[in-house]
């Protein structure tokens, strides 16, 4: 489960480690703010387009093969994203990087929908997304270290380094979970018609778009805060580190709790509360931005919303997963599609106006709530009566 944990850590690896460094980056390589953000928006479109070609592979081919492949791609390019003096050709790198860190991502979700179900299923899913939280907790804060010593370069250099162990680990720990004779045989043609039954099912639908929305919320945050905190309330990139680190912690805590939380409820109730949390952190943070306050209050702000994810994303995925297993890949590459869909689009969104405000943050995280509301009542009506079948299920 570690292993597994560190696998899907992939999103936060590429993206959070070289947050602090992106004010020097955009100097070193003689280029924007807008352009090292692009290239943020470049891993993250990478790590949602990547799923959509390994989880349909991997639902023919099996699950350990493309993971080994994704993971030694991504050392490569992790190594050449260290070298390169163009901004121009460092988005390209951060395009493939991405999509081979997705193999990690979506084939972790794969992986325990192929042994699990129910609420056992749920809470190996809590398990990982706490496990995963680590991630956004170092990953910034050894940036910021790394960054003493070192420029962003180095950083780069160290993402190659993690790249090399997670394949060790994969190779020594992890195992086929999809035998031959449960794999899929259909060909490209049999994939969009998959994929066509899992957007046409309302329920499946639903969840994916709530459980996404509220990450797109984080990621809009994770792309605007180095701006908004260091240069708008002039923090160092070690503090601005810790700040971050605060906010992960929100995320596993709240995947913890939610794990506990299963032997009293169900999956659908942890799910709501996430996307409540949402909305209210949301609205927190856009008053405490339209009104210019402290940084004490923003920082409160911003860590009911982000902390939400640990309840949203676990149960969102569960949930959606539960309906399609037999396609795991497939579905788990559609739920992390739309993760990063979002994202991407919230990450560009949050880039519009001044930086240093963040009023392009408020209006983003409140519209990435309104959304992931929306998806909660499309699950819900699209199969109502589902839900206590579910329940029953899931104990």
């Amino acid at each position: 489960m570690i292993t597994l944990g560190a696998l899907s850590a992939f999103g936060p690896l590429c993206m959070d480690m070289y947050l602090p460094s992106l004010p020097e980056l955009s100097v070193s390589l003689s280029s924007t703010a807008s352009a090292a953000q692009l290239s943020l928006s470049a891993c993250i479109v990478g790590l949602g387009a990547g799923q959509l070609v390994v989880g349909p592979f991997s639902d023919r081919l099996g699950r350990r093969r493309p993971l080994l492949i994704g993971l030694l791609l991504f050392v490569v390019t992790s190594a050449l994203c260290a070298v390169t003096t163009s901004m121009a050709l460092l988005i390209g790198l951060r395009l493939v990087q991405g999509a081979a860190g997705a193999a990690g991502i979506v084939l972790c979700r794969a992986i325990v929908a192929d042994r699990f179900t129910g609420k056992a299923a749920a809470s190996y899913f809590s398990t990982i997304a706490a496990i995963n939280g680590l991630a956004p907790i170092m990953a910034p804060v050894f940036g910021a270290q790394v960054l003493r010593i070192g420029t962003w370069r180095t950083v780069f250099w160290v993402l190659t380094g993690i790249g090399v162990v997670l394949t060790v680990l994969a190779v020594w720990l992890v195992r086929e979970t999809l035998p031959p004779e449960r794999r899929s045989r259909e060909g490209l043609s049999g994939t969009f018609r998959t994929f066509g039954r899992l957007l046409t099912d309302r329920v499946f639908l639903g969840y994916a778009i709530a459980g996404s929305t509220v990450c797109a919320a984080m990621f809009g945050y994770i792309s605007a805060s180095p701006f908004l905190l260091q240069d708008g309330f002039h923090l160092s990139p070690q503090t601005f580190s810790f700040c971050f680190a605060a906010n992960a912690f929100g995320i596993v805590a709240t995947s913890s709790l939610g794990g506990l939380l299963l032997r009293r409820t169900t999956s659908v109730v942890l799910m709501r509360w996430g996307v409540g949390q949402c909305v209210v952190g949301a609205a927190m943070l856009a008053a405490a931005l339209l009104a210019g306050t402290t940084l004490p209050w923003l920082l409160v702000s911003l860590f009911v919303m982000v902390s939400s994810v640990g309840f949203a994303l676990p149960h969102a995925s569960v949930l959606a997963m539960d309906r399609h297993r037999t396609v795991a890949g497939a579905a788990s590459a559609l739920i992390g599609a739309f993760q990063y869909a979002f994202g991407a689009v919230t990450s560009r969104l949050v880039s519009f106006g001044d930086k240093t405000a963040g009023t392009a943050l408020a209006f983003t995280a409140l519209g990435a709530a309104a959304l992931a509301v929306a998806g909660l009542l499309m699950a819900r009506r699209g199969s109502p009566a589902l839900e206590p079948a579910r329940v029953a299920a899931s104990t």
